[in-house]
């Protein structure tokens, strides 16, 4: 008993490094993202309130990465539908980013039951998929969603690449239809310098000014879908930050948080919530 504990301890230490690690170094390629745009920010990089900034950025965001590690196998588990009682607010699908589950919008789901949105589910989307069998699968939740709660339209919110799932379906696979409005957080709009370190048959999509990104933002945007990205000026893994802004939608920018915090953070998920009272408004 006392050697599975040591090494369960030595798995939790080695994880936890390797999670601070692989923080430490995005957040090192951001900052040299940055500082070659904006080079006054050479100047302050030992400043205390610079360092404060840093250190607390680095802290926040491996604390949300193991988190969502932790959370992990409960995303495993089989969602279920809504139940098909009174629908008050439009019933929300949630989308998770890239070698992440839906665990992750646990939190998510729970901060937006309390704002009034009872109808909500958060589907899995397997980064060994391609982007048109992950939208095809979302378009069938749509349906299942609609038909099971007898509504015309539904709110789409997808975290990174999940907005990018929930917008090729509404944009390039007739969803305006059916949707009155989708939001979302730290989504590569424009691509990502950190796209060639995805092993996933979507990352080179994401390649900024890749022929599928000049294709994509070069579609209208369905004036009948409201749409809104929420991002942060910190984020560690859209590079740059602003690649998360989209042609066309109301944008939101916060700081103070990473990648991964957009989904726990409460200014990020207070942003999500007035996104939807605005849609349903």
């Amino acid at each position: 008993m006392a050697t599975f504990f040591c090494i369960l301890l030595i798995l939790i230490k080695t994880t936890i490094c390797i999670v601070a690690l692989t923080v430490l170094l995005s957040y090192t390629v951001a900052w040299y993202e940055r500082a070659n745009s904006q080079p006054d920010l050479i100047e302050r990089r030992f400043t205390t309130r610079g360092l404060c900034i840093a250190i607390w950025l680095l802290i926040q965001e491996t604390g949300c990465l193991l988190l969502t590690i932790l959370l992990r196998p409960f995303g495993w588990l089989q969602p279920k539908l809504p139940d098909a009682g009174q629908v008050i607010r439009p019933p929300v699908i949630l989308l998770h980013g890239l070698f992440q589950n839906r665990s992750c919008l646990f939190w998510m789901q729970y901060r937006l039951r309390s704002a009034g949105y009872q109808q909500i589910i958060s589907i899995n989307s397997p980064p060994w998929r391609d982007l048109e069998t992950l939208t095809e699968g979302l378009a069938r939740k749509v349906d299942e969603l609609r038909i099971n709660l007898k509504v015309d339209k539904v709110i789409l919110i997808g975290h990174s690449m999940g907005g990018i799932i929930t917008r090729n379906y509404v944009q390039s696979r007739g969803g305006a239809a059916y949707v009155h409005g989708m939001v979302t957080l730290g989504s590569p709009h424009h691509g990502s310098k950190l796209a060639p370190f995805a092993l996933s048959p979507m990352g080179k999509t994401l390649l900024p000014g890749s022929a599928f990104l000049r294709q994509f933002n070069s579609i209208p945007w369905p004036k009948e879908t409201r749409a809104v990205s929420i991002y942060t000026r910190y984020d560690n893994i859209v590079l740059p930050a602003e690649s998360s802004r989209m042609d066309g939608s109301q944008t939101v920018e916060l700081n103070g948080m990473g990648h991964t915090s957009l989904l726990f953070h409460p200014r990020s998920l207070q942003a999500v919530i007035d996104a939807l009272n605005n849609i349903t408004a």
